[in-house]
């Protein structure tokens, strides 16, 4: 079993916590799935956020998924000028016996434009 990390990210509409939750649990949901992955292959997961989200930290939606034993933390992002807004971003750490070029990084909506090399 190797660890591997997966990436993720998406575009917010908006900075609320319900729809905070849903589009954080939607990625995370599509990154375990993609990948053949359940909680239980999660070593730990670390999400970030552009500095305008403030309404909740992202990790939450993941509580909420269930994932109450995995390491979670949040940070927030470089406030880089003409980045791209209202962004979450994910790093997974996990045990797989997938090839590391076999792992499907999740770009949701236009989050896909961050990394086109890699979205799938």
């Amino acid at each position: 079993m190797a660890v591997r990390a997966v990436r993720g990210a998406v575009q917010l509409e908006r900075d609320e916590t319900g729809h905070m939750q849903e589009q954080v649990s939607e990625l995370l949901t599509a990154i375990l799935e993609r990948n053949g992955l359940g909680a239980d292959d999660l070593i730990s997961v670390w999400f970030t956020a552009t500095p305008d989200l403030r309404s909740d930290f992202p990790a939450v939606a993941a509580r909420r998924l269930g994932i109450t034993d995995v390491p979670l933390i949040c940070a927030q992002e470089l406030a880089v000028e003409g980045a791209m807004p209202r962004v979450v971003r994910i790093l997974a750490h996990v045990e797989t016996d997938t090839e590391r070029s076999k792992i499907a990084h999740v770009y949701l909506g236009a989050a896909g434009a961050l990394r086109k090399d890699i979205a799938q």
